[in-house]
């Protein structure tokens, strides 16, 4: 019994002495208190968005309160495409922007955004899978296979961006001369009606406008733009500039923890399902058709190194450009 008692007594001890690390009488550790994130220099951001799929991350990150905890407040902008936000992006009317990885690479290698310290990308956002990224024609028209789009118009929401690059590396791998297609820019809400209007022939599309396409008008896939040399091609993510990188890095590295969780969420297709009828205007029975691609949960230079590779080899890029120092990591 005495034995016992100053077993007891040396444990007490030892607890009473490891406290801070968070002994109790059990002999057991609990983790300590994790300290509070970094105070942002900006608390409110906005982030240009487009109403597609590719977004699912952000908007999951808004509804799950990941920006709260960390002190953000985000505001939502719509923006036509990567092409389209970037000019808002350098003269300040966003703070970061989603956009496709060609656009950003593009401006950073013809030294647009050179006045405001370059583009950098911090957050990753999608890549390709096969079906997530297809041209569509008219159900009952006259393109019946890939060679019948020769001469034809395809509509495109942005031009040099990731749209262009991946129809014409998969037109060429098909051997038809990209040249010998006419592409246009046009909002992808509207290229459903337009291909029924014959305003083109076809349109590039991303989910979910192309189960809507599909199911409302009967429009079928012609060619899909995320496969051959294509695929798994890594598609877009968030961007910003160099000066508001280096002014507001708590803020930057903020929003990198918000949206990794964010990612991480959406490898649930039905956390994603379960949005798309907030964000992305479609109904819950097309919101279940969805191609989805993947969302990864880091930045990685090899594999946006390849998207800058196949711009130089379709016209995209005129000259050799290292991506590596256009990155900001996340801690």
């Amino acid at each position: 019994m005495i034995r016992r008692h100053r077993v007891t007594r040396l444990l007490a001890a030892a607890c009473a002495l490891t406290m801070a690390a968070g002994c109790a009488l059990t002999g057991e550790q609990q983790p300590p208190a994790s300290a509070p994130p970094p105070v942002v220099e900006k608390a409110r951001v906005k982030v240009g968005v487009l109403p597609v799929v590719d977004v699912a991350p952000l908007h999951i990150a808004i509804k799950n309160g990941y920006f709260e905890k960390e002190g953000l407040e985000v505001e939502t902008v719509t923006v036509q495409g990567g092409a389209a936000a970037i000019p808002s992006l350098i003269q300040g009317g966003l703070d970061i922007t989603f956009g496709n990885w060609v656009s950003f690479i593009g401006t950073e290698s013809k030294g647009d955004a050179k006045a405001v310290g370059g583009i950098k990308l911090i957050s990753d956002g999608y890549q390709a899978k096969p079906g997530m990224f297809l041209i569509l024609v008219k159900g009952n028209g006259s393109i019946k296979t890939m060679q019948d789009l020769i001469g034809k118009r395809i509509a495109i929401n942005t031009l040099n961006n990731i749209s262009e690059l991946t129809t014409k590396a998969v037109l060429e791998a098909h051997n038809i001369d990209p040249k010998r297609v006419t592409l246009l820019a046009m909002p992808m809400p509207d290229m459903e009606a337009a291909i029924e209007r014959n305003t083109v022939d076809a349109g590039f599309m991303s989910e979910p406008f192309i189960s809507k396409a599909q199911r409302n008008s009967g429009q079928l896939a012609i060619l899909d733009a995320a496969s051959g040399p294509t695929d798994g091609i890594p598609i877009a993510g968030y961007g910003t500039t160099g000066n508001f990188a280096a002014q507001n890095p708590n803020t930057v590295a903020a929003f990198q923890r918000a949206m990794a969780k964010g990612q991480r969420d959406a490898s649930d297709r039905a956390t994603v399902q379960a949005l798309l009828p907030d964000y992305a205007g479609v109904d819950r029975d097309t919101a279940r058709l969805v191609h989805l691609g993947e969302f990864p949960t880091s930045l990685d230079p090899k594999r946006l190194q390849r998207v800058a590779t196949l711009m130089q080899t379709y016209g995209l890029l005129q000259a050799d450009l290292d991506v590596a120092p256009m990155l900001v990591r996340s801690e």
